[in-house]
């Protein structure tokens, strides 16, 4: 019962070194213990990978040239030159956006308002 509660509660990664440690109690001869050992190792590895782009993600936190902040500077861009430029200035004619851009577009000013809401869903699940 407790197996099972950890495990939901942890996650794969967690399900995965105890399925790891119970194989290795279990492993009666030498090539039992053996594969028992490498899942384990090759668990812990994972680990260190996940751990690593963890990492990477957090130095690249607040710098300009993010990826889902050079989509934004496009949308941002193409819609300024339509709003600005084009309606209050009156200085040009952009044609509207149609079916593949208008809808990445789309998803990319919804992303940005969405993000933060649903990051801070995710943050009360986690606690």
């Amino acid at each position: 019962m407790w197996m099972t509660l950890i495990s939901f509660l942890g996650g794969p990664v967690v399900k995965a070194l105890i399925d790891a440690y119970s194989a290795k109690l279990k492993a009666e001869n030498v090539d039992s213990k053996i594969a028992a050992d490498l899942a384990a190792s090759e668990i812990a590895s994972q680990t260190a990978e996940t751990k690593a782009v963890m990492q990477y993600r957090i130095a690249e936190i607040g710098h300009w040239h993010e990826p889902d902040k050079l989509m934004g500077y496009c949308v941002a861009l193409y819609f300024a030159k339509l709003l600005v430029w084009d309606k209050v200035l009156g200085f040009g004619s952009t044609e509207a956006l149609a079916g593949f851009a208008a809808i990445t577009a789309n998803l990319v000013v919804s992303f940005y308002f969405a993000k933060r809401g649903f990051e801070n869903v995710a943050r009360i699940i986690k606690r």
